[in-house]
């Protein structure tokens, strides 16, 4: 696409969108201001407007059945989770068997680390991106520390600050960690810079020195064309409330590789709801996993947390993954072009220009003149929703309710703000 930097351009791109119409299934906020963008699905998506419908059908059949609504709602909640994987497929390139919805990312990590952290002799550590989202490396150091050792030491924290990581040299730091390696936890895009990684390449190196790959999604899933298995990860972890559009302290969701989960000695913090479906209202003491992913289940999902959840991934279906990933190239990349166009020098796009390098976020630091903080703060008062994470603004246009317009009132505000702030 040729782009052009005027208004007009904006709205005919807008006008020739094929996905143009999802926009109408989602509350688009009117605060700060009645004319407010919203580009911060990178932290909180939007509501798609049949999630209150869904909740309050799952509340009538509450009311109106009582228990036998695990079997009877019109959704029955026994097999909710089963329900939720098979719509994960399309995003994920999983099957449902390899695919299981629980708890949140914090926790399903947890679980998943307790699975494929198992140090022995001298391949005990563990490799993350330096900078890694903090909860991220909370629960890795935790791990480390639950098995007795030194995270500081056994720590592995690759890169310096948002400054773009290359492939090669992620692969030549798996190298260089051989044998002492047990595990590398990678995100498929990066918080904070925006960086997308190429997780086929990162999980043939780990399994090169005999290390698993493990990702966390929680920024790649529902942005970027995921191919799970075709990558051989291990194992990947997300969260549903970015780009997934699941409501605040949605579901989680979690993958797993086939050959982990056919694997019946793999150690496994256990539940009942991990439990063969077939026996599991037997109540006997032995546990006898699920087959899939759906073996390192431990509760069943919350069914009003889960119902939005379901109705975001029913849009993505009609969309369309492949469209979505279109738009959003697109999108991102008008972002940068008016950015250069408008505010050349006084800001930087700290991610990728290579827009597989990247999925519909653009990180961007104000240059010496403008503070980050204060430029956050006056463009917010102009009614772009953002966020500031450090000393850089993250703007997101999600393909599935923001457009070309909303790109352009965006900048427009930005170099507004930017005017204000230096005179």
């Amino acid at each position: 696409m040729q782009f052009e930097a005027t208004l007009d351009f904006a709205r005919g791109a807008d006008a020739a969108d094929p996905l143009r119409g999802f926009r109408a299934e989602f509350a688009v906020p009117r605060a700060p201001q009645p004319e407010s963008i919203y580009l911060c699905g990178h932290s909180l998506g939007l509501a798609p407007l049949d999630a209150a419908a869904r909740v309050n059908e799952e509340l009538a059949d509450w009311r109106a059945l009582g228990v036998a609504g695990h079997l009877a709602a019109r959704r029955p909640w026994i097999d909710y989770a089963d329900r939720l994987a098979t719509a994960l497929e399309p995003l994920t390139g999983a099957t449902a068997r390899q695919l299981v919805a629980m708890n949140s990312l914090t926790v399903n990590l947890h679980l998943l680390l307790a699975s494929f952290y198992r140090p022995h002799g001298q391949r005990s550590r563990v490799l993350i991106e330096r900078g890694a989202f903090s909860s991220d490396r909370h629960a890795v150091a935790a791990q480390i520390a639950w098995h007795g050792f030194d995270p500081e030491a056994e720590l592995i924290e690759l890169g310096q600050g948002d400054e773009p990581l290359g492939i090669d040299q992620i692969e030549a730091a798996i190298a260089a960690a051989g044998d002492s390696l047990a595990l590398v936890l990678w995100p498929g895009v990066q918080y904070y810079s925006g960086q997308a990684f190429d997780c086929r390449r990162i999980a043939r190196a780990a399994h090169a020195v005999g290390a698993l790959a493990g990702f966390d999604h929680a920024h790649a899933i529902g942005n970027l064309a995921l191919d799970l298995p075709g990558d051989d990860a291990d194992f990947a972890v997300w969260c549903s409330y970015k780009y997934l559009n699941g409501g605040p302290g949605a579901i989680g969701g979690a993958y797993i590789h086939e050959r982990h989960s056919r694997d019946r000695q793999r150690p496994r913090l256990a539940g009942w709801w991990g439990h063969e479906a077939s026996s599991r209202f037997e109540m006997r003491p032995g546990f006898i996993p699920a087959d899939g992913a759906a073996g390192f289940a431990v509760s069943n999902p919350p069914i009003f947390s889960a119902a939005p959840l379901l109705a975001s991934l029913e849009l993505f279906e009609k969309a369309g993954v492949p469209a979505l990933r279109r738009k959003s190239i697109a999108l991102t990349g008008y972002l940068e072009f008016l950015l250069q166009q408008r505010l050349a020098g006084s800001v930087a796009i700290v991610t990728s220009p290579v827009a597989a390098e990247r999925g519909c976020q653009l990180s961007v630091r104000p240059r010496m003149a403008v503070q980050a903080s204060k430029l956050f703060e006056r463009v917010s008062q102009l009614g772009v929703v953002c966020d500031l994470r450090g000393d850089v603004l993250r703007f997101a246009p999600v393909p599935l309710y923001n457009g070309f317009e909303d790109v352009w009132h965006a900048v427009d505000r930005l170099a507004m703000a930017q005017r204000q702030l230096t005179g």
